[in-house]
């Protein structure tokens, strides 16, 4: 039996996937030759799933604990006494103050049935905490929504057809496969391929060209391009006259951003800066894939948000091949009302805790968070700040439930361990955030064990709660149904009946998809906005400005004399945040937690290839294996990530050193935003 899926995670991707399923076990996985972006082809993660479905230490019973927080002592129980425990703790803490309970959920899995569904509606109903989940794009999302007027871009199928790709930020061999291949082929096509990136990436050795800026100043290099683009008249002015708002303005800020100053705050050479805005202005079709990390700094939002005035300013949006994508997943139509019913908060207004700063919320918050609810979600691991985290974790008066397949660093910390489905084991529906197609992802086996999938959890436990509301009993394929029931014309001819069938299914928009050649954008002028009235009214500067990091030697030369290098925490190729960091294969590829470092970086601290060192700030210190491979331009240290702490030599990870600070625009995590001090160290004694 062959069966259609989609993979769940934290991925621009969203592949489609096949099951090949005998007498009931899942015997093969292999993405679906059908579905026209993914094109049959899996990651290396993804393509060995089976292991992780049947891993032998998958959770497939209901725990509690037993000893310590923190042992990972846990006795079996029952569903039914597990459920029972945890609806009563819940009832005393909401009879006081539903707002001491927090769901702390992620992205595990992005499905709207196991991520934002039944799940919400539970908190909602209860009157819990609301979780801002700024931890990996908010900062950039809302930068683009200021500009842009929401997280849409360019139809990422036909970066093959561009003339000029800028990888801004971005390492699509390791988090953007299916695009990576049409960036190759545009390449083969004659196409510049151009990485901006402090780090050689493995996308940045085989580009054209490779710009190590510093850390923090992407902004700063799009305001020296617009100098250049406007000073040189390499603008569309009849682009710019019909699609835009506050040119005038911008040109005039932009006189102030020389070529001199961006090389000089980016670290790059003059001609540089030049040249890449001239090929910008005089390539078409040319195409931005703007990407996450360069928005994880204190002034990220504006930073994104600079860069995605430049396709307007040259009228690349009037080309398919052209524009830029950091996400489209604004251009689904989901019915997320429907789906999560925040009427049934019944005019409540909870308190909103922000996921960058856990440590804090779980520490110091008034009135205390007394429970936590830890689904699609591993925060030990990849929140930052982990000392913090972690003494919040350990408090005993807090009651911890966490819902997974497996035994985290998270859930160490559990009162209680409830078991979770994989992908194979359930329903749900996709939209994505790299490509215009939504997938249905069918069960291809029954529940492994005693493990459920997250939905069927809250509607139990909204049953012992006394929730008797009528979509605490929609099914899953309800949820599917739901989700796709929109008045958006771009949904129009998808349904869940035919769509589970298929495993896919286009937006209903144009094969040569160029979203913005005549305007239309959703932002409240319909206009590109270089001038943002949104912002103003914020108090923000409505014009692209630089907005640099809070740790580097620029802006806290204080702070660089002590920790002098920038630390960055890009995803290591073989983990996919921390979903695989526990899987023997994929921890024996990476081999162990590393440090990657410039050569004359190393020399100045006498650290040879091969050396543990130990990486460290006021916030905390991690052992690493250094890597002498000039891979990080000088001053720049890289620690490929997550690692599971327990499957580190000394129990910690890159978070240990990381802010909780959060980033100017949408309360984005300031992940990439952090100097450390790197010394040679032994591991201590066992």
């Amino acid at each position: 039996m062959l069966v259609r899926a989609a993979c769940p995670h934290d991925c621009p991707d969203t592949c489609g996937m096949l099951v090949t399923v005998e007498n009931g076990v899942a015997v093969k996985i292999q993405g679906d030759p059908t579905m026209p972006f993914t094109d049959g082809t899996l990651c290396t993660k993804v393509a060995h799933y089976l292991e992780r479905t049947y891993a032998p230490d998958r959770l497939l019973h209901p725990m509690k604990r037993v000893g310590p927080k923190g042992s990972a002592r846990f006795e079996r129980i029952t569903w039914d006494a597990a459920l029972e425990e945890i609806a009563a703790r819940l009832k005393a803490i909401a009879a006081e103050d539903p707002e001491a309970i927090l769901p702390l959920s992620y992205a595990g899995t992005m499905g709207m049935v196991q991520y934002s569904s039944m799940d919400r509606r539970f908190f909602h109903r209860l009157g819990a905490s609301l979780l801002d989940r700024t931890l990996c794009s908010s900062a950039g999302k809302s930068g683009l929504k200021a500009t842009l007027g929401g997280s849409v871009g360019m139809d990422p199928e036909r970066f093959d057809e561009s003339k000029l790709i800028l990888l801004w930020g971005a390492n699509p061999v390791v988090s953007n496969l299916h695009l990576w291949s049409r960036v190759q082929e545009a390449k083969r096509r004659g196409a510049k391929v151009v990485a901006i990136d402090p780090y050689r990436s493995l996308s940045a050795e085989k580009c054209t060209q490779h710009l190590a800026l510093l850390p923090g100043t992407d902004g700063a290099l799009a305001l020296g391009m617009m100098h250049v683009l406007i000073a040189e008249n390499l603008v569309d002015r009849d682009y710019i006259a019909r699609h835009t708002l506050g040119f005038e303005q911008l040109a005039g800020r932009a006189k102030q951003y020389t070529p001199t100053w961006t090389a000089r705050t980016c670290g790059l050479r003059v001609e540089e800066v030049v040249q890449l805005a001239r090929d910008y202005g005089t390539t078409r079709p040319a195409a931005i894939r703007l990407n996450y990390g360069m928005q994880r700094h204190a002034g990220g939002g504006i930073a994104a948000r600079t860069v995605a005035c430049l396709p307007a300013l040259t009228g690349a949006w009037r080309d398919a091949a052209g524009g830029i994508v950091l996400t489209t997943a604004d251009f689904y139509g989901f019915d997320h009302a429907a789906l999560e019913r925040p009427d049934l908060l019944g005019g409540r207004k909870p308190r909103v805790i922000n996921h960058a700063a856990i440590g804090d919320a779980l520490t110091s918050a008034q009135p205390p968070v007394k429970a936590v609810i830890v689904y699609n979600n591993n925060p030990v691991a990849v929140c930052p700040d982990s000392e913090k985290v972690l003494a919040g974790f350990r408090r005993e008066d807090l009651f911890c439930v966490v819902m997974d397949s497996f035994l985290t660093d998270t859930a160490d910390y559990a009162d209680l361990v409830l078991p979770a489905t994989t992908q194979l084991e359930h329903y749900d529906v996709h939209k994505s955030y790299g490509h215009l197609y939504v997938l249905a992802n069918n069960p291809a086996i029954a529940p492994v064990g005693e493990s459920l999938p997250n939905s069927e959890v809250f509607r139990r436990l909204a049953a012992r709660m006394g929730f008797d509301e009528a979509c605490f009993r929609d099914s899953d394929e309800d949820i599917c149904r739901t989700a796709l029931k929109s008045a958006s014309p771009r949904m129009r001819g998808i349904e869940w009946e035919g769509m589970k069938q298929s495993g896919w299914q286009r937006l209903n928009v144009a094969e040569r998809f160029a979203p913005f050649a005549e305007g239309g954008f959703p932002t409240p002028s319909g206009k590109c906005e270089f001038y943002s009235v949104a912002l103003e009214k914020q108090g923000i500067d409505p014009l692209p400005f630089f907005n640099p990091p809070a740790e580097s030697a620029q802006s806290n030369p204080r702070l660089a004399l002590e920790y002098p290098l920038a630390f960055l925490s890009p995803p290591a190729r073989n983990f996919l945040n921390s979903s695989f960091a526990h899987l023997k294969r994929f921890r024996e590829l990476e081999v162990e937690p590393c440090l990657e470092l410039h050569a004359e970086d190393a020399a100045a601290r006498d650290i040879r290839d091969g050396d543990r060192v130990r990486v460290f700030n006021a916030r905390g210190s991690v052992l690493l294996r250094a890597r002498v491979n000039g891979k990080p331009r000088r001053g720049v240290v890289v620690a490929p990530s997550v690692w599971w702490k327990k499957y580190s030599p000394d129990r910690g990870n890159a978070n240990n050193v990381t802010a909780q600070r959060t980033a100017d625009l949408g309360g984005g995590a300031t992940f990439y935003d952090c100097l450390v001090q790197v010394e040679r160290a032994e591991l201590p004694a066992s």
